[in-house]
C-alpha cells in the first residue's frame, strides 16, 4: 500500500481515539527542549525519519526537539539510555524491531520492554535484499547458487545481530541450506556505504532505505521480505513468491522511559497522530518512501509483546548467537 494511503487509512480507522486524545491530552505543555534519542547512526532510515518527525513535532508541541544518536551494539547503547532517562517527557526515542525485543532475550540487556512507555508506531518497513547495480548476481537463484558455490564467504551487511537483517539472512540460510558471512555495522547508512564502495557483495537493509539508490540505477534489490510486495516496489518480488517462507522487517515507533505522567504520555502521542496526519508530512513520507503504518499506545504494546513470544520462540529453537 502506497505510503500516503497507509497514513490516511491509519487516520481514519483512529478518528475515535483522536477526539479523546484532543480531550485528555492538553494538560501537559512542555516549556524546554525535547530530546529525541536514536540509536543508529545518522544517515540510516530510522535517522531520516525521526529528523522529519521532530520538525512537524516541534510546531505541535512548541518547542525544540533535538534528534541525539547514540549508536552502537545493534541499539543496546541508544535503548538502553532512553531507559535510563527521566519519565518527565523531555527524552524521548525511537525504539526498532526486532532489536527492542530480540537484545533482552539472546544477552543480558541493560534494558527490557517494560522499560518503555510506548508512544506510537509509525513505519513498517519490509526487508530487503540488496546487490549493487552491476553484480553478476542478478536475482536471488543467482545468489542462492553463489552461495552454494561458496559456502560462508559471501558476506552480507546488517545493523547488528538480531537485527531484523540477520534474522532475515538466518531463516534464509535455514530454508535453503546455504551458509554466507556476517558482517555487522552500527547502521543502514554504514551497510549502504559499504556496499556502494564494493567492500560487501550483499546488503540486507529495509526496502526503503535503498530507494533512492535503486532509482538512480545505483542498486538493485533481489528478494523483499514483507508477506505481500510493498506497492512502491511492486515488480521485486518477495521471499515468499520465491518459495521460501521468510518474512521479515522492521517496525519505527517512538517511546519514551516507563513511569511517565498518563497526560505526558497522551500529549507525546497526540503530537506523533498530528504529525502523521499532517498533509505535509504524507507528502514528505511519500517523497522519501517511508511505509507509514501509525499504531496507538495499546495496539502497539500489543504488537510488541506479540512479537516478543514469537522470538522467544524461535531462540528456544534455533538461537542466534555468532
Amino acid at each position: 500500500m502506497h505510503a500516503s494511503r497507509r497514513g490516511l487509512i491509519a487516520t481514519a480507522l483512529a478518528a475515535p481515539a483522536l477526539a479523546h486524545a484532543h480531550a485528555q491530552g492538553a494538560g501537559w505543555r512542555p516549556d524546554r527542549q525535547i530530546t529525541m534519542i536514536v540509536a543508529f547512526a545518522a544517515g540510516g532510515g530510522t535517522d531520516t525519519a525521526a529528523r522529519t518527525i521532530a520538525r512537524f513535532m516541534e510546531k505541535d508541541l512548541g518547542q525544540p526537539v533535538v534528534v541525539l544518536n547514540r549508536p552502537g551494539a545493534g541499539g543496546e547503547i541508544g535503548f538502553s539510555e532512553l531507559a535510563r532517562a527521566r519519565p518527565d517527557g523531555y527524552t524521548i526515542g525511537f525504539i526498532n524491531t526486532p532489536t527492542i525485543v530480540t537484545i533482552p532475550i539472546e544477552r543480558r540487556a541493560r534494558f527490557k520492554l517494560e522499560d518503555f512507555a510506548l508512544i506510537a508506531n509509525i513505519v513498517d518497513d519490509p526487508g530487503g535484499l540488496w546487490v549493487l547495480a552491476d553484480s553478476p548476481i542478478r536475482d536471488f537463484a543467482g545468489l542462492l547458487g553463489a552461495a552454494r558455490e561458496r559456502p560462508a564467504t559471501i558476506g552480507y551487511g546488517t545493523t547488528g545481530i538480531g537485527s531484523d537483517d540477520h534474522l532475515a539472512i538466518l531463516a534464509i540460510e535455514r530454508a535453503t541450506g546455504t551458509r554466507f558471512l556476517h558482517i555487522p555495522f552500527a547502521g543502514s547508512a554504514q551497510v549502504k556505504q559499504n556496499l556502494l564502495s564494493r567492500a560487501i557483495p550483499l546488503a540486507v537493509m529495509n526496502m526503503a532505505e535503498g530507494m533512492n539508490e535503486w532509482r538512480q540505477g545505483m542498486l538493485r534489490p533481489l528478494a523483499q521480505m514483507g508477506m505481500t510486495r510493498w506497492e512502491p516496489a511492486a515488480q521485486v518480488p518477495t521471499l515468499k513468491d520465491l518459495g521460501v517462507d521468510v518474512v521479515e522487517g522492521s517496525m519505527r515507533g517512538m517511546a519514551a522511559p516507563a513511569g511517565m505522567a498518563p497526560e505526558v504520555l497522551e500529549r507525546l502521542a497526540l503530537s506523533v497522530r498530528r504529525t502523521v496526519e499532517d498533509p505535509e508530512f504524507q507528502a514528505l513520507a511519500v517523497q522519501q518512501t517511508l511505509p507509514l503504518r501509525f499504531l496507538a499506545p495499546e495496539p502497539y504494546r500489543a504488537e510488541l509483546h506479540a512479537l516478543k513470544a514469537r522470538y522467544e520462540a524461535l531462540w528456544a529453537q534455533h538461537p542466534w548467537r555468532e
